[in-house]
């Protein structure tokens, strides 16, 4: 099949190499001429992914209209934030290519509609299906073919999705799919919000003992939380719930567990947030869900104490105590 995947930060990148190495076509299309002139030359993602060689069937595209023809799945990997920009260039570049589906690799809800980015993308493509992809995958090890699973979520009685599960599966990486759109994107959304607060617990030096209950409150709260936003309960103890929740709270490389593990050391969420390369989609994500709760009026107080930190200025210690001492109840 055709694969189309526009963004080049690591995970574009990462997952552009794997589609290469399962034997599909795939053009990786930067956001920036000058990101795609570079990597074309030095057959590298020196910023995003350095070390890792770009494989010579990978093809990298300045021109997303030339990229686009004929392309069978486009994937979009960018932030959730710049979901909408970029499906709109998406739009404006397909002339009369009319892909199988239009994938997001975003993990987070924009902020203001609180959509999910499979809602985003049915808003800046209608007639297109939109689908979305994700799982506990650190992209530097899918791009050095270290085994991993995968979700693939589309609409139920999506035509090509077992053809596209088929095309992305390999020795090294396996897909399953779902229905549960929503179910699949709030897990993927949520789990990024509690590890910020893991990497809270592991600046404060709270140890293992108080991961494992954060994390196993966490579960509970997320099943909670995308149950009353209309997901599936048994979604969330899959690859996209459980699994992305275990991998992003304990991994070294996740950028919100580091992030919030340099917030509980003392550091400031401004300085921080100021200057970075890299997209935390966390940060902005619990504001979304903060205020979706909020409207919905949803329990969830470790989303709660997370966003006062992140937001309100709140010391991550008097978090962990308001955490600790709510009204005792049942499991």
């Amino acid at each position: 099949m055709k694969f189309v995947v526009v963004g080049a930060g690591a995970w574009g990148t990462a997952f552009a190499l794997h589609l290469a190495r399962a034997g599909q076509t795939v053009a990786l299309v930067p956001r920036r001429a000058e990101q795609a002139k570079a990597l074309a030359t030095a057959r590298e993602n020196a910023d995003y992914l350095p070390g890792v060689p770009l494989s010579a069937g990978l093809q990298v595209d300045a021109n997303l209209s030339a990229a686009l023809v004929g392309a069978e799945v486009v994937l979009l990997a960018c932030p959730s934030q710049a979901l909408r920009e970029t499906g709109s260039r998406v739009r404006a570049a397909l002339g009369t290519t009319k892909p199988h589906l239009i994938v997001s690799l975003a993990k987070g809800l924009e902020l203001g509609t609180h959509l999910r980015p499979s809602q985003v993308i049915a808003e800046v493509l209608p007639g297109m299906t939109a689908a979305s992809l994700t799982g506990p995958t650190n992209a530097a090890e899918v791009a050095h073919g270290l085994p991993a699973a995968m979700v693939l979520a589309a609409p139920a009685g999506t035509p090509a999705l077992q053809e596209v599960q088929a095309a992305i599966s390999g020795a090294t990486l396996r897909v399953y799919t779902s229905d549960d759109l929503p179910g699949v994107e709030y897990g993927g959304s949520l789990k990024n919000i509690y590890a910020i607060a893991a990497g809270c617990c592991d600046g404060l030096k709270l140890g293992d003992n108080s991961r494992a209950a954060l994390l196993t409150r966490a579960l509970a709260e997320m099943v909670r939380v995308g149950v009353a936003l209309g997901a599936r309960a048994e979604t969330f103890y899959g690859l996209s719930g459980f699994g992305d929740l275990v991998a992003t709270c304990h991994g070294a490389w996740s950028r919100n567990r580091q992030f919030g593990y340099a917030i509980g050391e003392g550091r400031a969420v401004a300085d921080l947030m100021s200057h970075r390369k890299t997209v935390v989609e966390g940060y902005k994500t619990t504001a979304s869900f903060h205020g979706l709760c909020l409207e919905r009026n949803i329990d969830a107080p470790i989303l709660r104490e997370t966003h006062a930190i992140l937001f309100e200025g709140k010391v991550p210690a008097a978090a962990i105590k308001a955490l600790m001492t709510r009204g005792l109840k049942r499991e």
